[in-house]
């Protein structure tokens, strides 16, 4: 049966605006709340062993319930997901802000990733499923990469603004606006193909391996950052987490209707992209986690001034995602950019592996963080295009799904890998020093930056895998760059279906 193409929403760009809105507030949540924690533990009285609990109930519902969050969308329709999840996560955000214990917090916390989780896959999907022709397809997927890349620096700038000039508890007030204005747009203004729709029986093993398959990876990389990696809970939960993935893998290969198609992952320019990106997002996170705390506590930068720092980067990312990769993306191959990008970022990076004392601002850490937002900029906007071109409708909300599973695990190896790493060469160095110290003090600080630059070295180290992964694993041509052929999936899929149109291979 011939090919049929979605007919063209008049109305997509005004759409545009109101998903954008949306990503921006998720991606901002993960780090707003970091700058703003130590005023909330201090007014709640949340010990040191809980505090982390903030972040890590988050991220584990967030990252537990992604792939569920995205069968739900295409069994739903991604509209109503994307409304549903807008208006859970303001009333998360307002129990947050009204937290009275530490309890109230936490469950606000979980919650928020709950509905996150629903939202995250909705967005990127309705934008999938919305623009299909290739030069319009690069300017969306430019704006939206950029929102995704820079989204946690804005947080950290909005995080100290808040926290300084208000209270913490607008870190999670803030949100309420962003999901009223995005949900009123949604309801107004988004509209979706309804042959997208993938009405199968939901795939309830697959769910529930999935999702305990998942925790149990984040929560083994936390409890790795805190126990240690040959800690027994923590070996325990890799192990766990292994023999859970691979069941889950086994059942989605047999079962009539699975969570997660084999076809979405199996393809190998996704498969490239997943992994690029799941690696980029670790050397990021490391990048967020050590220059927060070496502007804060080495140069005594106020939280304000701390995530104004970072604003060069969001501007680059901006740069690179809108004016670099979306007038490239439909001229050259995906890999040409994302290989390159990664790279600039790395070489980003290893300028900041030189920080020390006595850094000057203008002279290395701001050069630094131009060449980390090109960088980044101009390999997220691809690699979220190509992440969800060419899966079949009824797939688009758990191809996007994967995009933010593998940037959230991506995360939270990137925080327990790369700040043990530093923890180890920060102690290190402190005992090989101590004899010789001129003061305690002077030690201490030159302890914490030697511990940084050691995990930045990893981090240059980890960019320059995913430029190697992203140059060999993605080898489709540049979209409309000739006529499409059909990918494996739309094979494997039912002639019947609305197809989106592919990138030519």
């Amino acid at each position: 049966m011939p090919e049929t193409l979605p007919s063209v929403d008049p109305r997509r760009w005004k759409a545009l605006i109101f998903i954008a809105l949306a990503q921006l507030m998720v991606v901002l949540d993960s780090t707003i709340v970091n700058i703003a924690l130590p005023s909330a533990q201090q007014d709640l009285g949340i010990s040191d062993a809980n505090r982390q609990w903030v972040i890590t109930a988050y991220a584990l519902a967030f990252g537990g319930l992604l792939l569920f969050g995205g069968r739900i969308a295409d069994l739903w329709g991604r509209r109503r997901s994307f409304i549903i999840g807008l208006i859970g996560f303001a009333v998360a955000s307002a129990l947050g802000g009204a937290a009275a214990n530490e309890t109230m917090l936490l469950g606000a916390r979980a919650l928020q990733g709950v509905f996150g989780a629903l939202l995250a896959p909705s967005a990127l999907s309705l934008l999938a499923v919305s623009f299909t022709e290739a030069r319009e397809r690069a300017k969306a997927f430019g704006i939206f990469g950029a929102i995704a890349g820079g989204g946690g620096a804005v947080g950290l700038i909005l995080g100290g603004v808040l926290t300084e000039y208000m209270n913490w508890r607008w870190t999670f007030f803030v949100n309420i606006p962003f999901a009223v204005v995005a949900a009123t747009g949604a309801v107004l203004v988004i509209r979706e193909p309804a042959e997208g729709r993938n009405r199968s029986r939901l795939d309830v093993p697959g769910v529930i391996l999935a999702t305990l398959g998942l925790v149990s990876l984040v929560y083994g990389f936390t409890r790795a950052e805190s126990d240690g990696w040959l800690a027994g809970p923590t070996l325990g939960l890799f192990v766990a987490a292994a023999v859970l993935l691979l069941a889950f893998v086994l059942v989605e290969s047999k079962v009539a209707a699975p969570l997660l198609p084999l076809r979405v992952v199996a393809d190998r320019n996704r498969a490239g992209v997943y992994a690029s990106l799941g690696l980029a997002v670790i050397g990021m996170f490391g990048l967020f986690l050590f220059l927060t705390y070496y502007l804060q506590i080495v140069k005594g930068y106020t939280p304000v001034v701390t995530g104004l720092a970072f604003l060069p980067m969001v501007a680059g990312m901006i740069t690179g995602s809108t004016q670099i990769g979306a007038r490239l993306m439909t001229r050259v191959r995906p890999r040409l950019l994302m290989a390159p990008g990664f790279t600039v970022a790395a070489l980003g990076m290893l300028v900041l592996s030189q920080i020390d004392l006595t850094t000057s601002y203008p002279g290395l850490i701001l050069p630094g963080f131009v060449l980390m937002g090109l960088g980044m900029g101009t390999a997220f906007m691809p690699a979220m295009s190509l992440a969800t071109h060419g899966v079949q409708p009824r797939d688009a909300g758990v191809a996007s799904a994967m995009v933010n599973t593998s940037q959230q695990v991506g995360g939270a190896i990137g925080t327990a890998l790369l700040n043990t790493i530093a923890a180890s060469a920060t102690t290190a160095y402190a005992t090989a020093h101590a004899a010789g110290a001129r003061s305690a003090d002077l030690l201490k600080l030159e302890s914490m930056v030697h511990g940084y630059t050691t995990a930045i070295w990893w981090a240059v180290g980890i960019l320059a895998l995913a430029a190697v992964l992203a140059f060999t694993l993605v080898n489709t041509g540049r979209p409309g760059g000739g006529s499409p052929v059909a990918s494996s999936d739309d094979a494997a899929g039912d002639e019947s279906e609305v197809q989106v149109p592919v990138m030519a291979h």
